[in-house]
């Protein structure tokens, strides 16, 4: 029998990824405020220029927070695989994910193996996972460094269309063993230690 994977709790949940994401916007939109410019590395700048590096920015972050809230719906989508499993769930869908088990053990596919499973076990899924494989085709292609022109479900992915889909699995999946509204909390000595 294969071992259990130790959950190290260092998993984000997207009101955090979210938050995040608005603080470091209002502080970009800051600094980059004409009222509080840093002179010198503005120095020669246009108006103009300096609010296109701001939107540059601005993207940037936004592609950043995409992936982290992507990366944080395959984080609850595994767990919740593994804590079925370890609990032994008799509902449909840890049926289904049992049996991937068996013979994946946790090296199952998230796409291909998990996805597909509450796709065929869940009633009114199909149009969430759907959008949720096109999200993650916008994830590879975020992770592995935009080097090609995606072809994706939808015509455009942005940080907003991300986070409606990270809302609507929150609110759409019952997930075994992980509250993803509320992950857990660390005190300083509790923090990982890399």
């Amino acid at each position: 029998m294969a071992k259990k994977v130790v959950f190290s709790n260092n998993h984000l949940n997207i009101d955090y990824i979210t938050t995040y994401r608005n603080d470091v916007a209002a502080s970009l939109r800051n600094y980059f405020s004409l009222h509080s410019v840093d002179q010198e590395r503005f120095l020669g700048y246009s108006t103009e220029e300096i609010s296109s590096d701001l939107r540059d920015r601005i993207q940037e972050l936004d592609y950043m927070s995409s992936l982290s809230l992507l990366a944080a719906l395959e984080a609850f989508f595994r767990i919740d695989y593994l804590q079925r499993n370890y609990r032994k769930k008799k509902d449909a869908v840890s049926r289904a994910l049992l049996d991937i088990y068996k013979s994946k053990n946790d090296r199952a596919s998230l796409e291909d193996d998990i996805l597909e499973a509450w796709l065929a076990n869940t009633h009114n899924t199909s149009q969430i996972i759907g959008e949720l494989k096109g999200a993650f085709k916008y994830r590879h292609w975020l992770a592995h460094g935009r080097y090609w022109n995606p072809k994706m479900g939808r015509k455009i992915y942005d940080y907003d269309t991300i986070y409606q889909i990270s809302r609507t699995v929150v609110n759409s999946f019952p997930f075994e063993g992980i509250n993803p509204r509320n992950p857990p909390r660390y005190g300083a000595d509790e923090l990982p230690r890399w």
